[in-house]
């Protein structure tokens, strides 16, 4: 699968979405940094990636509607979360193949010890 990651996720991301066999490309490193959500969006919608974000925002489906993105994911985790969980609790998820194979068409709320998906798995 193919990840666009946000900036507001740390770099160390990138190695673990390497290491599990996916692509990634990084807002900062392809000058979206500072690019509004719109922009963001349809990036991840024209490559067919999904969106791996912190931004609560992607998670309006009115806005972002999941069944016209190739998913996004949207990591929900205290303010004070350090890289290194959030490559945890990223690693935990990503590693179940379950998951990936979810999340085409897909909103997937992610926490610390949980998954929700909307539209909900049947």
């Amino acid at each position: 699968m193919r990840f666009l990651i946000d900036a507001n996720l740390p770099r160390s991301i990138i190695a673990l979405i390497t290491s599990l066999g996916h692509e990634s490309e990084f807002a900062r490193d392809i000058g979206l940094a500072a690019a509004p959500d719109s922009e963001i969006a349809a990036r991840a919608k024209t490559t067919g990636a999904a969106l791996l974000t912190r931004d609560l925002d992607f998670s309006d489906i009115r806005r972002y509607p999941p069944a016209i993105y190739s998913g996004i994911v949207v990591l929900r985790l205290p303010d004070g979360v350090i890289a290194d969980d959030i490559v945890r609790v990223t690693e935990r998820f990503l590693r179940d193949p379950s998951f990936v194979v979810s999340l085409v068409g897909r909103l997937a709320i992610v926490e610390q010890d949980r998954v929700r998906f909307r539209p909900a798995l049947t």
